[in-house]
């Protein structure tokens, strides 16, 4: 069994926060999906592009394991889809895991799920997670239930460290 990733993408995304983590997921054998607004290449805030392979409305949660949020200033542009903030939703209340970084938590907020939630993100949005009753904490990475959370490039390493690790668990359960 392939397990699968869907990744939220619009422009300006933080380019090592998109492909640090697809690139690992690929080498673990994951198949990776971009969805975005349109199919039209996306470029990130460094010049680097990608062509997503589905738009919002085409994406089924049921066929993907996990989602990631790259950061930069995608994610504000993604959740003004109201498609794209029911996705996030759908992977929440289905239990898959979410991973977010930087500004992705931003999506997070839109769909309601920070409330009470133990959480992370760049020093910009803390007081905006904080202010919908999120639990911030000035860690590399912050786990509450199905989110994982990282604050900015930097904590890359540790962010696909945990993404990884979930990754074989979930390997691990559908093979035993």
């Amino acid at each position: 069994m392939s397990l699968k990733a869907l990744f939220l993408v619009e422009n300006d995304f933080e380019d090592l926060e998109l492909f640090y983590p697809l690139y690992r997921l690929q080498e673990e054998g994951v198949k990776v999906r971009i969805a975005s607004s349109s199919k039209e290449s996306r470029t990130g805030k460094h010049g680097y592009a990608v062509t997503p392979d589905l738009t919002y409305g085409e994406v089924r949660v049921e066929d993907f394991d996990i989602l990631v949020l790259p950061g930069g200033r995608s994610p504000e542009r993604v959740r003004i889809h109201e498609r794209a903030v029911e996705i996030v939703k759908e992977f929440y209340k289905s239990g898959k895991m979410i991973f977010a970084i930087c500004h992705g938590p931003q999506l997070l907020i839109s769909a309601g799920l920070i409330k009470g939630t133990k959480v992370t993100g760049w020093i910009g949005i803390r007081d905006d997670l904080k202010a919908c009753g999120g639990i911030y904490e000035d860690r590399e990475v912050v786990r509450d239930k199905n989110i994982i959370t990282s604050r900015m490039p930097s904590d890359l390493p540790f962010f696909c460290k945990e993404m990884i690790k979930e990754i074989r668990e979930i390997k691990e359960f559908h093979n035993g």
